[in-house]
């Protein structure tokens, strides 16, 4: 199966949405403020934005297999411009590359800005998520806090 990574266009919005569902699968689970319209919205509004990247992995078939967002979020004092991936899933795809190749992609477009990093958060519950990205040999790992609002 070939995998092209591209970005995704303007109008996928609803095409993407269904990937979602596999971040809500167990061990993870669907924040109590998802609304699928608001989620489209915001999709919208990624794919339009010079600081996000909403990219798609798709097949010679044409079938969506993989998402990634990432956003550059903030100046930092210490370490200049950082850039964050929200979202990464390969649904019913994994062990494939797929996510090898989003996660590659989300690289470029962070170094193509001037970001000199590259982070994201993963649920302590996600143990095949940290497998995967121990073998993408991060530069460093460390916790993460959240307080919801």
């Amino acid at each position: 199966m070939e995998i092209e990574i591209r970005a995704a266009r303007p109008g996928e919005e609803e095409r993407l949405l269904p990937m979602y569902e596999w971040l809500f699968a167990p061990p993870g689970s669907r924040p109590p403020q998802w609304d699928p319209k608001r989620a489209a919205v915001a999709l919208r509004q990624a794919i339009d934005s010079h600081d996000a990247a909403v990219l798609v992995a798709e097949d010679d078939r044409g079938e969506l297999v993989g998402i990634c967002t990432a956003y550059q979020d903030l100046h930092s004092v210490r370490f200049g411009y950082r850039a964050w991936v929200e979202d990464l899933a390969d649904p019913e795809h994994r062990s494939q590359g797929i996510g090898s190749k989003l996660l590659a992609a989300a690289r470029d477009w962070a170094r193509e800005r001037g970001a000199t990093h590259l982070e994201l958060d993963s649920a302590l519950t996600r143990e095949d998520a940290h497998r995967f990205y121990e073998r993408e040999q991060p530069s460093w790992r460390s916790y993460s806090y959240a307080w919801e609002l």
